[in-house]
């Protein structure tokens, strides 16, 4: 009976790590167990700022932002990383690709360009073309977007990071600690939440913003 338990609570927990869709992780066995193994290592307070560094000499992007109204939605993976609720309509979502897209359009666009992402591997990704603050992860890449659930994945300024936590916008990627989890996904990589209706449009794409000068310069 307890094995009999046990096989079952494991064929749920894979059905759910399935139900998150096309991620940066193979939707295969061996990805969930690969997964299952990350999870010893996962962020327990995804809500708390990391620390900053001492010898960050760079000024924050942002200076304030609006208090997210709400509960925060819930979420739930590693890789894939996902909201479960509080997702947008198709139109809002497209309100908030043709955003992010016209930063690769407008006078920044020589500097910017628009592809898949490299982390994400689905789903549409912007790109610095002369990043300034490096990782090892698809070198430049600044964000990419979720359209299974609206949310969003970006490397901000630790301080910018910060606030967006602190406002209630976003939380930290589970992997986002730094160290030998650097391999998998850059220190103080963020989700921002899928935004809800056209103001929030406005302000997930400020973050993005930020995200291009944090990255790009």
């Amino acid at each position: 009976l307890l094995l009999l338990a046990f096989i079952y609570l494991i064929h749920r927990d894979y059905k759910l790590f399935l139900s998150l869709g096309p991620g940066g992780t193979p939707s295969t066995i061996a990805g969930y167990l690969r997964i299952k193994f990350l999870s010893l290592f996962a962020l327990r307070n995804p809500y708390l700022p990391a620390p900053i560094p001492a010898n960050l000499s760079r000024r924050q992007y942002l200076d304030d932002l609006p208090k997210r109204p709400g509960p925060r939605p819930q979420v739930r993976g590693i890789a894939p990383h996902r909201q479960t609720d509080q997702r947008p309509s198709h139109a809002l979502f497209e309100q908030l690709r043709i955003r992010i897209n016209s930063l690769a359009a407008g006078p920044n666009g020589s500097a910017l360009r628009l592809g898949t992402s490299c982390l994400e591997k689905h789903g549409p990704g912007l790109f610095a073309r002369q990043p300034i603050a490096w990782t090892r992860h698809c070198n430049g890449e600044v964000c990419h977007s979720h359209p299974s659930d609206g949310s969003s994945h970006l490397t901000l300024h630790p301080r910018d990071a910060a606030l967006v936590l602190e406002r209630g916008w976003g939380e930290r990627h589970p992997l986002s600690k730094g160290g030998w989890l650097a391999r998998f996904v850059p220190a103080g990589f963020l989700m921002v939440y899928s935004p809800r209706d056209e103001e929030e449009v406005e302000v997930v794409a400020r973050i993005v913003a930020a995200a291009v000068w944090w990255v790009g310069g």
